[in-house]
C-alpha cells in the first residue's frame, strides 16, 4: 500500500504479516511506523519537541567529524552530524507482501554538496514472524575505492502503556558483560578514553537519569543480543548485535523518557584531533571499484 507523505515527493510504503505492520518512507528510506498485532506502536513517533527522527539510517559517516567537515583531492566539504542518507529522498525498488527495498544513488549534486564517491545506498526491510530484518548493502559503482561509516538508530517507545513507567524497564545482555565504553564527551568526538560504567552484569536499569550525559558507545560486547525488557510481564523488544563492533544506547533528554534507542554501528565518531583527509579517516569498510558490503539489524518485537 502506498500513501502520499508530508514532504513534496515524498511517499510511504506500508507491509505486514498479520504480526507486524510496517510503514517505511522514502525520505531517507526510514521506517516510520511499526504496529503489533493490537494495533500499538511500537516506533517513536518523532515528536519534534524531544526529538524528530524515528528510525534514521546513519551513512555515510556516524556521529560527528571535527569543524563538521572534512577534505578530499584539496575540497573542503561542509557536512551534517550522522551522515546525509537520512535526509534526502530515496527510491523505491519494489514493494511486495513482506518486503520493501529502497535505494540512493550518488548524484552530481550528491557529489558535489556532500560526498564525492560513486556509490549505491539499498535499505531492505523484510518482515518475519515478529521479526524485522534490515539489510544496508553499499556497492561501489565508481573508479576509486570507497570509504565510509555506516550505523542504525532505531527509537522504541517507552513505556509499552500506561501502566508502566520509566523504571520498569531494563536492558538485557544475553550473558554477563563488561562493557568497554568508548567516550565522545562532550562535544561527539572521540576522546581517546575508554572506561567502564558496568562490570559483568546483564542488566542495565533504565532510569530518566540514565542518558543525562547523552549516549553509551560499548565495544567489545560478546553477547549475542541486547534488548529493552519490561520486568514484570517480560515484553521485550530485542536486536541481534552479533558481529557489530559498537553498541550504543541512548535516549533524549526528556524526563521521564519516552524512547529508547539501541544502535549497532559498523563505524565511530571522529576523534578530535583527526586530519582533515578522508582518506586517513577510520572507516567501516574499503570497497574497490565493483565491490559491495552488507549488514543486517534483526529486531524481534515481543509485545
Amino acid at each position: 500500500m502506498q500513501v502520499g507523505g508530508e514532504r513534496e515527493d515524498t511517499m510511504e510504503y506500508t507491509i505486514s504479516n498479520g504480526t507486524l505492520t510496517l510503514t517505511v518512507s522514502t525520505h531517507g528510506a526510514e521506517a516510520v511506523s511499526l504496529k503489533n498485532a493490537a494495533g500499538e506502536e511500537m516506533l517513536w513517533q518523532a515528536d519534534p519537541e524531544v526529538w524528530p527522527r524515528h528510525a534514521p539510517i546513519l551513512f555515510p559517516w556516524t556521529g560527528e567529524l571535527p569543524q563538521s567537515s572534512y577534505s578530499h583531492k584539496g575540497k573542503t566539504y561542509h557536512v551534517v552530524k550522522q551522515g546525509f542518507a537520512r535526509d534526502v529522498e530515496h527510491t523505491l525498488v519494489r514493494v511486495d507482501e513482506h518486503e520493501i527495498v529502497m535505494e540512493l544513488r550518488s548524484s552530481p549534486e550528491l557529489k558535489e554538496t556532500w560526498f564525492p564517491f560513486e556509490f549505491v545506498l539499498t535499505s531492505m526491510f523484510r518482515l518475519e514472524g515478529k521479526t524485522i530484518h534490515h539489510t544496508l548493502t553499499v556497492g561501489n559503482p565508481g573508479q576509486e575505492e570507497l570509504r565510509f561509516g555506516i550505523g542504525f538508530h532505531p527509537a522504541f517507545n517507552i513505556p509499552f502503556d500506561d501502566c508502566h513507567t520509566t523504571e520498569d524497564y531494563e536492558f538485557r545482555f544475553d550473558q554477563p558483560e563488561s562493557p568497554v565504553i568508548i567516550d565522545a564527551r562532550p562535544h561527539g568526538l572521540l576522546s581517546g578514553r575508554c572506561y567502564y560504567k558496568w562490570k559483568n552484569t546483564e542488566k542495565i536499569q533504565l532510569t530518566d537519569e540514565l542518558f543525562s550525559n547523552d549516549s553509551f558507545c560499548m565495544a567489545g560486547l560478546r553477547t549475542r543480543t541486547l534488548g529493552i525488557y519490561e520486568k514484570d510481564t517480560g515484553r521485550s523488544i530485542v536486536c541481534d548485535v552479533a558481529g557489530f563492533p559498537y553498541t550504543l544506547i541512548w535516549s533524549a533528554l526528556s524526563k521521564p523518557v519516552r524512547f529508547v534507542c539501541i544502535e549497532p554501528w559498523n563505524s565511530l565518531p571522529a576523534s578530535v584531533d583527526d586530519p582533515q583527509e578522508w582518506e586517513q579517516r577510520a572507516a567501516a569498510a574499503c570497497l574497490a571499484p565493483g565491490e559491495e558490503w552488507s549488514t543486517t539489524l534483526s529486531t524481534t518485537f515481543n509485545r
